[in-house]
């Protein structure tokens, strides 16, 4: 059906799908190298930064590499670090790790508190003003192949029939943007690198990519308990055995703070529901203090890639290159990856613009995978390549004491343990559900506390109700005969906006899901034991509209 389709094509030297800091950082290195190169960046948000969810505290190495004069430019980037905390909680109290033992490569120290979304929102201001083109509102749903090598995409495509998802009587198929090369900066789980990996085997001899969910809140909070530039970070209660992750509290400008959650995705208890664990710990005394007499202001979740240097998978192909978290790039102890992202777009159009300079196109950017591995990138990542394994391996206390001996030693060149392996996915590590307690959650009070829908709302969410879902069963009956009885579903849990509910019992359960709600997380697509759920990208604007996450 999609062969017999005919559209318009545009061409470009490159095509670049996400406006995110690698995305963006690509554009603007490429025009900063030549400024006649053609360059589109087309974004699925209705606007940039509408999608960008991060912590953030902001590595400046990046932008040091990509724009050197940036403080002069009026960049979002405000707000430096002052104090660097670490806790380590238990239901009622707390213990302070202190800062000294830890590797310096942790320090924040010289790092900014930031809203990625409004850097991402500047950073596409210096990419027009050098004469990039950048789409909004424009996803694009599937690529274009000529031969054995991506040529493009296919991207604001309108007017499918949500029923048979055939061509609607207003349907609109969109244009063909093809390029000499396509970078695919998605973010994490991209659904077209997904198709891009899978057809070209670029996992072939990694570990498995692993994930985290992370989830974010803003908060306005009494003057007199704001402190900017602090930055703290938590391990322990409430997760306890039951999961790896931990949390963050940023103070920013204007008496907001940033409180967000992490929750690893390899738990194996499918009663466990990551949403309530984050709302349950903002009952913590520490964190209940600083939040009392405040107001939460805004809502999001986005999945973090954390397999970090044993799970990137090959970063080319034929005419593709994959940039920043959709290639695994988080330096996951440090829960940084924008810096990455950024170094990783600049080297992505360093090898763009030496290719095309030489003639070259729709080969493989080789010289963009070697500048990864062994440059800045790579070095951050080999570092610290050893902490998640040990983590998930042994739990919380062998990361902190033997992944903290291992970064030790790896920043005076040596390393402990080699590099461990991850083991299994985070969808085959779920365990099943009669094997395992239910977890029992205490009911959100309104105050400090919210129900997901009622959360959802925060992140301005939205999407054309007359289209297809944009999630997509690979079999409809596996919600209910397979996921139910031997999983307990765990989607009605791992789902942080509620997209996803059983309704009824028995022989009267039906799988229902509500596409409305999704922030774009993609933790469906990773977390489903049966791996029976494909998140693919709804018409162009819609999902979350975040202001300033």
């Amino acid at each position: 059906m999609t062969a017999s389709i005919q559209r318009e094509s545009m061409d470009y030297d490159v095509v670049i799908v996400g406006a995110g800091p690698a995305g963006l950082s690509a554009a603007i290195r490429l025009k900063q190298l030549d400024p006649a190169r053609s360059v589109v960046v087309l974004e699925k948000g209705s606007e940039v930064g509408a999608h960008i969810l991060s912590g953030a505290v902001l590595d400046p190495s990046g932008l040091d590499a990509l724009l050197p004069d940036w403080r002069g430019m009026d960049a979002p980037v405000k707000v430096p670090v002052t104090t660097d905390n670490f806790y380590l909680l238990g239901e009622a109290g707390k213990v302070r790790i202190p800062n000294w033992p830890m590797p310096p490569l942790m320090s924040n120290h010289g790092n900014y508190i930031v809203s990625m979304a409004n850097v991402c929102r500047w950073m596409a201001g210096v990419a027009e003003g050098l004469g990039v083109e950048i789409f909004p509102g424009m996803s694009c749903s599937e690529l274009v192949f000529d031969g054995d090598r991506v040529a493009g995409v296919v991207a604001g495509e309108f007017g499918r029939d949500p029923e048979t998802r055939a061509p609607g009587p207003s349907y609109e198929p969109g244009m063909e943007l093809r390029g000499k090369y396509v970078f695919l900066s998605e973010g994490v789980r991209g659904s077209l690198a997904k198709q891009v990996i899978e057809k070209y085997d670029l996992s072939a001899g990694k570990d498995p990519q692993k994930f985290g969910l992370g989830m974010k809140e803003i908060w306005e909070i009494d003057p007199a308990k704001h402190r900017p530039g602090t930055v703290t970070h938590t391990m322990g209660w409430p997760l306890g055995k039951n999961a790896g992750g931990g949390s963050f509290i940023y103070h920013l400008e204007n008496n907001q703070v940033y409180v967000g959650f992490v929750v690893h995705l390899n738990y194996r208890n499918p009663h466990l529901y990551p949403y309530m664990e984050f709302q349950r710990f903002k009952h913590h005394p520490m964190v209940a203090e600083l939040l009392k007499g405040g107001k939460r202001v805004a809502y999001g979740a986005r999945a973090i890639s954390e397999g970090g240097w044993q799970s990137i998978p090959k970063m080319v192909a034929p005419g593709v290159a994959l940039l920043g978290c959709t290639a695994g790039l988080v330096n996951v102890p440090r829960i940084k990856g924008n810096h990455n992202a950024m170094l990783s777009g600049k080297a992505a159009a360093e090898a763009a613009h030496a290719a095309i300079t030489d003639g070259r196109s729709g080969d493989e950017l080789t010289a963009y995978e070697v500048a990864v591995r062994g440059g800045a990138i790579g070095r951050d990542l080999k570092k610290v390549r050893n902490v998640k394994p040990l983590w998930s391996r042994y739990g919380l206390w062998a990361s902190l004491l033997g992944g903290g001996a291992d970064m030790w030693a790896n920043t005076l060149g040596f390393t402990v343990f080699g590099t461990l392996k991850h083991g299994k996915s985070d969808a085959a590590a779920t365990g099943k559900a009669k094997d395992f307690p239910v977890l029992d959650y205490p009911k959100p009070d309104g105050v400090l506390s919210f129900d997901r829908l009622t959360n959802v709302a925060y992140s301005f969410t939205n999407h054309d109700e007359a289209q297809p879902a944009h999630l997509v069963l690979k079999d409809p009956s596996v919600p209910i005969s397979v996921n139910l009885p031997i999983y307990a579903e765990p989607a009605q849990r791992y789902c942080p906006a509620g997209v996803y509910e059983v309704i009824g019992e028995g022989q009267d359960a039906r799988f229902q899901i509500n596409f409305q709600n999704c922030v774009h997380c993609k933790t469906c697509d990773i977390k489903d034991p049966s791996q029976n759920i494909v998140w693919t990208t709804p018409m162009g604007g819609g999902g979350p509209n975040y202001p300033n996450m």
